[in-house]
């Protein structure tokens, strides 16, 4: 799974106005034919990309290329179950990638289009975002 080495914080806050922002970055195909682009915002954690990532490789029998366009350095933590109030703040649990609108979280290139819309559609299941397939304008 995907996790940084090394972070300058160790813990981090959830942040301010989560879902009102469209992403800057990263929202054109700048490697692959064919991208799988976020049209809502979440919380991608690494268990997610690793599982899409995982659906993508087997739909096309190892074949192409993947690009993997989001990466997980957000800490999330987590208490234990019966905690009570106060006692600060919990343990580094997991990590996350914060996805906004217009985001573009994978990439494919190397194979025909039906095989690739049939992968990415695979992999868009295991996502928390709603999405949709972008192709590069061939001309």
């Amino acid at each position: 799974m995907l996790l940084p080495k090394k972070v300058k914080h160790r813990k981090s806050h959830k942040g301010r106005a989560r879902g009102k922002r469209v992403a800057s970055r990263r929202t054109t195909l700048a490697f692959g034919a064919y991208g799988l682009k976020a049209t809502t915002e979440a919380w991608v954690t690494s268990r997610q990309i690793e599982a899409a990532r995982r659906a993508m490789t087997r739909a096309v029998k190892r074949g192409g290329k993947i690009w993997i366009r989001i990466f997980p350095d957000k800490p999330v933590t987590g208490k234990g179950s019966e905690m009570p109030m106060g006692k600060g703040k919990g343990a580094v649990d997991h990590y996350v990638c914060v996805v906004r609108p217009g985001t573009v979280m994978f990439e494919m290139g190397g194979v025909d289009e039906e095989l690739a819309r049939k992968a990415l559609t695979l992999a868009a299941h295991k996502l928390p975002v709603k999405w949709k397939i972008i192709s590069r304008d061939i001309s």
